[in-house]
C-alpha cells in the first residue's frame, strides 16, 4: 500500500483590495463643483471654507475654485476660493 504524506493546507494567501485613500486634489488647483478632494478614514483633513464632508469622512468642493490647504489650531484644513 502506497503511503503519501496528505496534502497540507495553508493559511496564507489572502488579501485585501487597497482602499486607494489620500489627496485627490492639491494646493493650486482649479476643481469643479463636487470633486473628491480626499478620500481619508477619520478626519485627518477638515473641511474649510466651501468644503463639504461626506458619510465616509471625504471631503468634496461645493463651488467650483481654487483649493487652498491650511494648518490652524485644530489641524489642517482644505478650503475652496472662487477665482
Amino acid at each position: 500500500m502506497a503511503h503519501k504524506k496528505g496534502g497540507g493546507s495553508s493559511r496564507n494567501g489572502r488579501d485585501s483590495n487597497a482602499q486607494r485613500l489620500g489627496c485627490k486634489a492639491f494646493g493650486g488647483q482649479v476643481v469643479t463643483a463636487g470633486s473628491i478632494l480626499v478620500r481619508q478614514r477619520g478626519t485627518r483633513f477638515r473641511p474649510g471654507l466651501n468644503v463639504g464632508i461626506g458619510s465616509d469622512d471625504t471631503l468634496f468642493a461645493k463651488i467650483d475654485g481654487l483649493v487652498v490647504y491650511s494648518t490652524g489650531r485644530k489641524g489642517r484644513r482644505i478650503s475652496i476660493v472662487a477665482e
